[in-house]
């Protein structure tokens, strides 16, 4: 992680990550649980900071869409 919006975009990733895994592990829902720990992993994977905010906003959105 080389700038500091890299850093600050990863720790609320992170937390929205927390919030879906709780949710997900409680209700035993598969597609929270996973974008949960999904959005715990990417702030370390990606390092730009638009594919960052892209990829997080998509991953957020994602469990609305997507039921199973």
């Amino acid at each position: 992680m080389s700038s500091t919006s890299t850093i600050i975009w990863g720790v609320i990733f992170g937390a929205i990550g927390m919030g879906f895994f709780t949710y997900g592990k409680k209700q035993k829902a598969v597609v929270p649980l996973a974008v949960g720990v999904t959005l715990f992993v990417v702030p370390y994977v990606i390092p730009n900071v638009y594919m960052l905010v892209a990829a997080g906003v998509v991953l957020v959105i994602l469990p609305y869409f997507v039921r199973i």
